[in-house]
């Protein structure tokens, strides 16, 4: 009797394990099992910065993720996975932002009047792409710059 009871409990807790191991394993892998989200895309003059899973939000409320970035045609092709109960118009705008100052690239997207939505796998229509802050540096920098030598430059003589 205290063999079988034994050999009960190592099973039991066995069993156990393998549930404990299967619940860590989805939910850190991120794993999804059913249909609860829809593929989209959006294309895009340049994603410079933007990685595979960085977030989607809408609101500032995260809605999904991005699933890939390809090139295609010259542009970069995002292709990103929203939640089913999230419904995106058709002229909803999607744009390249950074979380602060120097952080992190996700999408966000303005969702937009229509009454009709996109289907999934289909694509957002309207995008925008990144500010490049280095360009805006460079800009400002050397345009200062410039306004320095011209007040600097002598008069011409006459």
């Amino acid at each position: 009797m205290d063999k079988k009871w034994l050999e009960f409990s190592v099973g039991v807790f066995i069993l156990v394990g393998l549930a404990c191991l299967t619940y860590l394993s989805v939910s850190l892998g991120h794993l999804r099992l059913g249909s609860s989200t829809y593929e989209i895309k959006a294309v895009f003059s340049t994603v410079s910065g933007l990685k595979t899973k960085a977030p989607v939000a809408m609101a500032g409320v995260n809605i999904g993720e991005v699933q890939d970035i390809k090139l295609k045609d010259g542009q970069a092709q995002v292709v990103l996975i929203v939640g089913n109960d999230v419904k995106l118009e058709d002229d909803s705008v999607a744009s390249i932002r950074t979380s602060g100052i120097i952080g992190d690239k996700y999408i966000s997207i303005a969702p937009g009047a229509s009454d009709n939505y996109i289907k999934p796998g289909g694509t957002i229509r309207e995008t925008r792409p990144p500010l490049d802050i280095e360009a805006l540096i460079s800009k400002f920098a050397f345009g200062s710059i410039e306004k320095e030598n011209k007040s600097a430059a002598p008069a011409p003589a006459e």
